[in-house]
Order: structure tokens, then C-alpha cells, then sequence
């Protein structure tokens, strides 16, 4: 019996070794496998931020106190203070200096930060004429638009994001300020029905916190808009895949609690409307030649002509109060005015 016993043993032993060999290689492999596919995701890390499953936004912006502030404004083309045809410096400048006077928690670009996104001089500008805006230390949540990326888009993209590095190259993302959302979209790039950024929406809107009063959603392209690519001067229509964006939209308030709102730019000028218990506006008076177009009488503004503004919005928990400060001047002195407000509250 000893002798059976002894003739077993180093067959055991060998299976335990191999046993071990094997083990040893499978997790060797599986690491392999590991970074094998996070090199992959890494490279498509810009462009598929993180899921929405653990409720944690890519920004988190925490108000002093209740109410807050911010401000939204949009197409200011920075550039050239020489080049008047495409971008007015005097509004910019007098629209920055606004805007640091509001003292906002954050500010909101809805795209055209500036006029050639491959232009170095450019971003110099933007640079120089937001410096009231840092120095005021408000946080920006810009969304790209197509100016932005327009040129060599690699260089563009670039320029970017150096000015914004706390993205991480996000082209889409969230914020999360109290009880209010963000999302800044990248219409830009495909939001389309079944896109990466479509999918990456619809699951936030699925799952907010519950906590979460307020819903933005900030494309630069706007579903709704009374300008068409057929106007003496320039103008926009609005584009088929944001149409389908407000319809989803509208699907979602049905049944949801928070109020959701959508600030887009593209058309520089302002408009307000409100479709299936959504709020749209559009906010690109930020310094662009202005486009001009009629206006409806059933419309919220009806103000004829240019409209240079910034939207300046106060949040309190189930409330949130909108003012649009129409820029004016008086020579060369600037003259504000409020000319349109709405509130907004949670059932």
C-alpha cells in the first residue's frame, strides 16, 4: 500500500504543477486580453465618454448656495477685432465684461467660439477677450461648433481642447451643477438616431438622479428655428436629425419630472419656443453678423432687427427664472435691457 501511495504522489504533484502553470498562464492571458481592448477603448476614449450607469457626471460644478446663476450666450466668432464682416469685437467685448458682472457659477457656449477653429490668431483673441469671464472665476462649458472645427479639423480639434483640457478630449459630455444637468452635444459629428451620443443621451435621460430638477441639452444646431439657408443676409434651417432629437425629446418630458431645456446657437440671433412641454431657445447673438428673418406673432420675442444677448438664468430647487439682456448701444456706450423672461418649476 505504501509503495501504491508513493507511486501516486509525484503524479499528483505534477497535476498540481501544471495545475498551477495553468493558472498562472490564464491570468497572464486574461491581462493580455485587458489591454489589448483598453488600448482599443483609449483610442476612442474622446468620442465614447464615460456610461452614464454609476449616476457620475464627467463635470461636477457644486453652487456656494442656492440660488445659483450662470449664463449662456453663443457665435461670437472670435477673431480679428479688424474684421467686422464676420464677428463684431465691440459686442464681444461689451458681452464679456456683462457677463463677468453677473457673476456666474459657469457659462454656457453654444458653439462658434471662433471664426477659423485651425487658426492659432484666432484662439489668441478668444484668449485675450474671455479674460474678464476667467478672472471672474467662472468655470466654461463650451460646445463645439462648426467654425469650431472648421480648416485642417485635426489642428482645430487641437486648439480646442488646450483651451479646455479639463474635457479630456470629450467632444460630448455632462455636467452636473445641484439640481440641474448638462449635456453638450456635438452636432458637428453624427447625433443622430442610433449614434454613440444619441444612445449616450437617451440612457442619462433614463437614469438622472433623482435629485435633478433641470434638464440642458445644448446642441449648436437648433431643432427649431424661423431661419432658413435661403435668406438674404445668410441664415439656417433647421437640420432633419435635430428635428428627430426634439421629438425624442418631447417623448421623454411626457414622462418625466424635471423640466428640460434646450439652448442651441448656429443663427445669430435669438429665438424662444416651447413644443411638447420642451423649452427652446436659440442664443447666438454673441457678436456673429447678425441674420434677420420674420418673426410669428404666436412667437415668444418679437423683436425686429439684430439681436445681441446673453441668457442669464438663476436656479433655485424646483425653480428656475430666465432673463434674455438684449446688448444695445448708445454710441459707443453699451445699454442693457431685459427682453424676455420666463420661469420654469418642477410639478
Amino acid at each position: 500500500m505504501t509503495r501504491v501511495e508513493s507511486s501516486i504522489e509525484p503524479e499528483m504533484l505534477m497535476t498540481a504543477r501544471t495545475l498551477g502553470f495553468c493558472r498562472r498562464s490564464a491570468a497572464i492571458l486574461a491581462c493580455l486580453v485587458v489591454w489589448v481592448a483598453a488600448l482599443g477603448l483609449g483610442a476612442a476614449a474622446a468620442d465614447r465618454p464615460a456610461a452614464p450607469g454609476n449616476g457620475l457626471a464627467d463635470q461636477v460644478v457644486r453652487p456656494s448656495s442656492y440660488p445659483f446663476t450662470f449664463v449662456v450666450f453663443g457665435d461670437s466668432r472670435f477673431t480679428d477685432p479688424r474684421d467686422t464682416r464676420h464677428s463684431s469685437a465691440q459686442v464681444r467685448q461689451a458681452e464679456m465684461e456683462r457677463i463677468a458682472q453677473e457673476r456666474p457659477e459657469f457659462v454656457v457656449i453654444t458653439g462658434d467660439l471662433v471664426f477659423k477653429g485651425d487658426n492659432a490668431r484666432d484662439w489668441q483673441v478668444f484668449d485675450q477677450e474671455t479674460q474678464p469671464l476667467r478672472a471672474s472665476g467662472a468655470r466654461l462649458f463650451p460646445t463645439l461648433g462648426n467654425h469650431d472645427v472648421g480648416g485642417d479639423r485635426a489642428a482645430a480639434l487641437a486648439n480646442y481642447f488646450r483651451r479646455f483640457p479639463e474635457l479630456k478630449e470629450r467632444r460630448w459630455y455632462s455636467v452636473r451643477a445641484g439640481n440641474l444637468m448638462l449635456f453638450a452635444l456635438d452636432s458637428t459629428a453624427d447625433d443622430g438616431p442610433g449614434s454613440p451620443q444619441w444612445q449616450w443621451l437617451e440612457n442619462w435621460l433614463a437614469a438622472l438622479p433623482p435629485e435633478v430638477d433641470f434638464v440642458l441639452v445644448v446642441p449648436h444646431h437648433p431643432p427649431y428655428t424661423r431661419s432658413t439657408g435661403h435668406m438674404l443676409g445668410g441664415g439656417h434651417s433647421a437640420r432633419t436629425r435635430e428635428t428627430e432629437l426634439a421629438r425624442m425629446l418631447e417623448e421623454r418630458q411626457a414622462h418625466m419630472r424635471p423640466r428640460i431645456l434646450v439652448f442651441a446657437g448656429h443663427v445669430h440671433n435669438y429665438e424662444r419656443y416651447q413644443h411638447g412641454g420642451v423649452t427652446y431657445i436659440v442664443s447666438g447673438g454673441g457678436g456673429a453678423t447678425p441674420y434677420l428673418f420674420e418673426r410669428s406673432p404666436q412667437d415668444f420675442y418679437h423683436d425686429p432687427g439684430p439681436t445681441y444677448h446673453v441668457c442669464s438664468l438663476t436656479v433655485k430647487p424646483g425653480l428656475l427664472q430666465f432673463r434674455m439682456l438684449k446688448l444695445e448701444f448708445a454710441g459707443h456706450t453699451p445699454q442693457w435691457a431685459v427682453r424676455d423672461s420666463f420661469e420654469l418649476k418642477t410639478p
